[in-house]
């Protein structure tokens, strides 16, 4: 995760002071970031990156494409290399030959971001300064597609990072980029061999779908791109091409005209084949039938197919995640035990159990082996993927990193001595309300208790995780037999949970989206919940479209961020 302070140089240098805020926003949805006044994920990297003209680009690479180890972090900074901030005014630009060192240089210092007070990586900075014109941009986007590593867990969410910190492409840009690629269905059957190149196409093309809007999105899914994305597809692709393909698809149905252009390829029959890797014990496939599925429920539907919520068993699931209590761009699984980020933001979620006392354990299965932030949070633990907020990232809850090797609390993180998490793994979450204390297992190993959060909250906690851009994870909230339960007498949330059929739906956006449409709005309600009636005037700024119960959760004023002072109550409102 990356530190607003990167967000704040890149911007000043090239759009003015006037849009900071902006692309500090921007920054932090897409990692959790942190800045000083807002709660958020505040881990940032080493830098270690400063790539001189002098360096072999193949040592370079060599050098950066190695995985750095746990002693990394308390590594002194190489005093030859030390961090800058950027070109100085005579110095010459980065030379173009250096692209693809820079690139591997940012995807070795994103899995070091550890602390808070860090300079901007040289890497990321001069790769910006690249893409400031057509034509280093155009190098950019082809050094990722060119030398990510397909078996790096992070490359997918660094090419995701690069590209929405670059400027915005020319329409020129975009036209050469294109003729350059020049993709098509062809290309994919020639190019099988390469995976890395096809998953890269595919995740820069999805990021572009993403950040581009209408007509750019439009203008972009050109009749040769989507043969292509259709061919990878085939069961014949590696599955991570498979999936970065589809979710390139996703992020381009987001274009209402792209999504009929996309529905009417009949991508929905193809898809009918690839849900049947919901459960497969290859963790790739896996994550391609998740995604089938939600695409199939969610966007492009079939017709004859019956939806998987209408037909998914639930009778044995007592406690699930939380449908109404995520943030908005989670895919949550039929079932409501599996949960997957494809957004280019810190996406977080609750369970549906709260306990108050006693111990209690639950697991989760890693399907995915980058950035998550799972554990424990309370009703007063703020998530909000577009501001930063995670779990860990206040006094009111705690998780487990197992990529970066984690454990954080209120923004802050201290290492652990798990090895790092891989597909597979089963992370194990005991919460003990008696000795105050939560304990963290990998396969069974624990670690020493962590009390911090006990200092701020003693009751009142749910399952929580956050995740990164392309993560995915299964929980088990006691459904099925447990992998490896400690040894302490503990409690599950099945056990104990209840949930009336109806409160166990996982609906289908669009089916969620018309029930909304029916439902009638007082004309004196709350603006945050739409529930109870706006009776509350915030102070000083003396807005009042507020209840007290949303009024009591809000640090700052929703309308004019100015700090709440007091809450008033306005008597004449009350019914």
């Amino acid at each position: 995760m990356i530190v607003f302070g990167w967000a704040v140089f890149l911007v000043s240098r090239s759009l003015g002071q006037g849009l900071l805020l902006t692309l500090e926003e921007h920054l932090a949805h897409f990692l959790g970031t942190r800045g000083t006044t807002t709660m958020g994920n505040s881990c940032i990297c080493r830098d270690d990156s400063g790539a001189e003209d002098s360096v072999d680009t193949q040592q370079q690479q060599a050098e950066n494409s190695a995985v750095p180890t746990a002693d990394t972090r308390s590594q002194p900074r190489d005093p030859v290399r030390p961090p800058r901030r950027g070109r100085g005014p005579h110095e010459p630009r980065r030379k173009k030959q250096n692209v693809d060192g820079l690139v591997l240089d940012t995807l070795a210092v994103i899995r070091t971001l550890v602390d808070n007070d860090q300079e901007p990586p040289y890497s990321m900075i001069t790769l910006h300064e690249m893409a400031e014109t057509d034509e280093g941009w155009l190098d950019v986007v082809q050094s990722l597609i060119r030398v990510i590593p397909l078996e790096d867990p992070l490359g997918p969410a660094v090419i995701t990072l690069l590209l929405d910190e670059c400027p915005l492409p020319t329409k020129d840009a975009l036209q050469k980029l294109t003729e350059i690629l020049n993709l098509n269905g062809e290309v994919a059957c020639q190019d099988a061999g390469h995976p890395a190149k096809h998953r890269n196409t595919s995740a820069v093309l999805g990021c572009l779908a993403e950040k581009l809007a209408g007509p750019a999105s439009i203008g972009l899914l050109s009749p040769g791109i989507l043969e292509y994305l259709l061919q990878c597809l085939k069961l014949q692709s590696h599955p991570t091409v498979m999936l970065f393909a589809l979710i390139a698809l996703e992020k381009f149905a987001q274009t209402s005209e792209n999504k009929l252009t996309i529905s009417e390829s009949s991508i929905s029959d193809r898809l009918v084949t690839l849900e049947s890797w919901t459960d497969d014990p290859d963790y790739l496939k896996r994550q391609v039938g998740f995604c089938a599925q939600w695409s199939l429920d969610n966007l492009f539907l079939k017709e004859g197919r019956q939806l998987t919520y209408e037909k998914v068993d639930l009778n044995s699931i007592k406690a699930m995640l939380n449908s109404n209590d995520v943030s908005e761009y989670l895919k949550i699984s039929p079932h409501g035990l599996e949960a997957r980020c494809d957004a280019s933001s810190f996406e977080s979620v609750r369970c549906t159990f709260c306990v108050d006392a006693g111990v209690w354990y639950y697991e989760v299965t890693v399907v995915t082996s980058g950035v998550m932030q799972i554990g424990w949070a309370t009703r007063d633990s703020k998530f909000l993927n577009h501001e930063g907020y995670g779990i860990g990232d206040d006094e009111y809850s705690c998780a487990y990193d197992g990529c970066r090797q984690l454990i954080w609390y209120n923004a802050r993180s201290k290492p652990h001595l798990h090895p790092c998490w891989k597909e597979g793994d089963t992370v194990g979450f005991l919460l003990d309300l008696n000795e105050k204390q939560m304990i963290f297992f990998l396969n069974g190993n624990q670690l020493p208790p962590e009390k911090q959060v006990f200092s701020s909250t003693v009751s009142g906690f749910f399952a929580a995780a956050s995740f990164m851009s392309y993560q995915q994870c299964e929980f088990n909230f006691g459904a099925k037999p447990f992998k490896y339960p400690p040894s302490m007498k503990f409690s599950t949330f099945n056990d104990y949970a209840f949930l009336r059929a109806e409160e166990k739906i996982i609906l289908p956006r669009h089916r969620r989206l018309a029930l909304l449409k029916q439902v009638s709005i007082q004309e004196n309600c709350c603006s945050l919940c739409c529930d109870e009636v706006a009776d509350t005037q915030l102070k000083p700024c003396g807005h009042s479209d507020l209840c007290m119960d949303c009024a009591l959760q809000l640090e700052t004023c929703p309308l004019c961020r100015k700090e709440i002072v007091s809450r008033v109550r306005q008597i004449s409102h009350i019914s």
